[in-house]
């Protein structure tokens, strides 16, 4: 933990002071090189299942939801810290239960281009843009978006409370453009709260090796569909975007101790599972059920 208290000081004190007093970027910062703090190639793949549940609107029966996640990327040294990153993600939602008319899968193949200052592998000032498809069976021209975020880190209270401004948005989102955020309290050298949206945590770390959240997660995001023909006569629909979100809350444990890899288990209640046709007015939303989640990242 003091380590994520020298993180937030030098990402802020490396992107303002130079500003200020006219030094360079490697003039505020610790000895170590840009190389030696930070990994430059990322690579994460992730699990989560949702447990079978009823649709509120009872016409479209039950379902389930199965979420799978690969990503890669790789960091460009630009200038002292700052980097550039570019990588790849493709991520699909399945849906089982009752033949509905519903997507039976949603899907994403888009790139990361991303601006960022990084300290210690830790990102305190960044931009990123998301290009790509983002379909149900077809690439089609009208499937391509470019969702964007931008945030900044920046000290409240010195060695306590970190704030973190964000802002994001895309084409096909509902709104257009949203806000993100939050407070980052470091309570202690092992507990700390990341309350940050849209992935606000608890965090306890026992030691090195460990760590446990308690956590909230809001996932959302927008994908072209083909053809929507359900039971209720107001949920038929042609070539419509469709915002698709999950909220979920529960635990996750985290090890560690197999470097460079870190191996995550998590379980918890999605509140919700939602279709929102937004641009039609029409929505299906599934009641809570539990979800399961098996997760490995590597820093290298």
């Amino acid at each position: 933990m003091k380590k994520i208290r020298l993180v937030f000081l030098t990402l802020f004190l490396g992107t303002t002071l130079p500003a200020l007093s006219g030094t360079t970027a490697s003039e505020a910062q610790p000895s170590a090189t840009p190389e030696e703090q930070n990994s430059r190639d990322l690579f994460a793949i992730e699990t989560t299942y949702t447990l079978d549940s009823d649709f509120r609107e009872s016409k479209l029966g039950h379902g389930d939801s199965l979420y799978n996640d690969f990503s890669y990327d790789h960091r460009f040294l630009i200038t002292g810290n700052w980097y550039f990153r570019a990588g790849v993600e493709y991520e699909r939602f399945d849906f089982g239960g009752t033949d509905n008319g519903l997507p039976d899968h949603l899907q994403a193949i888009y790139g990361h281009l991303a601006l960022e200052y990084i300290m210690h592998d830790h990102a305190g000032v960044g931009l990123q843009l998301n290009p790509g498809a983002y379909f149900q069976n077809h690439i089609t021209g009208d499937a391509i978006d470019v969702p964007w975020r931008a945030f900044v880190t920046f000290p409240l209270k010195k060695d306590k409370i970190f704030g973190v401004i964000g802002v994001g948005g895309g084409i096909y989102q509902d709104p257009i453009v949203a806000p993100g955020g939050g407070l980052i309290w470091l309570f202690s050298d092992k507990m700390r709260l990341e309350g940050v949206f849209p992935k606000p945590a608890l965090v306890y770390n026992p030691n090195d090796d460990w760590e446990f959240r308690l956590l909230g997660d809001l996932l959302f995001e927008s994908f072209r569909t083909d053809d929507v023909v359900t039971p209720e006569k107001k949920l038929q629909l042609h070539n419509a975007v469709v915002q698709y979100s999950e909220e979920r809350g529960g635990v996750q444990a985290t090890y560690s101790g197999l470097k460079p890899f870190e191996i995550m288990a998590g379980a918890g209640y999605t509140f919700q599972r939602d279709f929102d046709f937004f641009r039609a007015n029409r929505r299906a939303t599934t009641d809570p059920a539990p979800y399961f989640k098996v997760a490995i990242e590597a820093k290298f």
